[in-house]
């Protein structure tokens, strides 16, 4: 059985030439019996449309889809998915990029994908740790304290005082008067 899976994030994904029609009309060219598609994001994993694709695929079944960022966001998360599905006996077929499966071939371009996956890894921990060196000689220069990761939005204080009128007045309210978003106070409840 060949499955398409057609996915796009938004719906201004129309307008660059990846709309859902666009996708299944090419999949259905490409032989798709039977196409999953859905508006998603690529971020998440959790896809219910991917959930049952992926549930759906058997040894000898063959997945088509149009780009590798269809099924992920990163080329790494699209290799491993790619990979996992190879060790199953299912053939992948990209159809910018070429099919996928057991030939000498498909082991080659896996392989060339491979790499470049590790190499965009690399790349993101490379340029994480420069950034890190760069930001800690840089508050060190400031006499101050390098902290790593995002800095907070609100002072204790504001906290305290929007948590404090949370005893009077309903998440919303206390949202309103503050600029304090909701599912921030909620999270900073708990907290206390």
């Amino acid at each position: 059985m060949k499955y398409g899976y057609a996915r796009v994030s938004t719906s201004t994904q129309a307008k660059d030439g990846n709309s859902l029609d666009g996708q299944v009309m090419a999949l259905r060219a490409a032989g798709a019996q039977a196409v999953f598609k859905e508006t998603y994001t690529g971020t998440k994993t959790e896809r219910p449309e991917l959930t049952k694709l992926l549930s759906s695929l058997h040894t000898g079944d063959t997945l088509i889809v149009t780009k590798l960022d269809r099924i992920a966001r990163s080329a790494s998360k699209g290799i491993d998915l790619v990979n996992t599905l190879l060790h199953q006996g299912v053939v992948v077929h990209i159809l910018n990029m070429g099919i996928l499966d057991d030939s000498p071939t498909g082991k080659l371009i896996s392989a060339i994908f491979l790499a470049f996956a590790e190499f965009e890894r690399d790349m993101i921990v490379e340029r994480t740790t420069e950034g890190k060196a760069l930001a800690r000689q840089r508050a060190k220069s400031m006499g101050k304290l390098f902290l790593e990761g995002r800095p907070k939005k609100y002072s204790r204080a504001q906290i305290d005082h929007a948590i404090s009128l949370l005893s009077d007045n309903s998440y919303t309210q206390v949202a309103q008067m503050t600029g304090i978003s909701k599912s921030t106070l909620i999270r900073y409840k708990k907290n206390y």
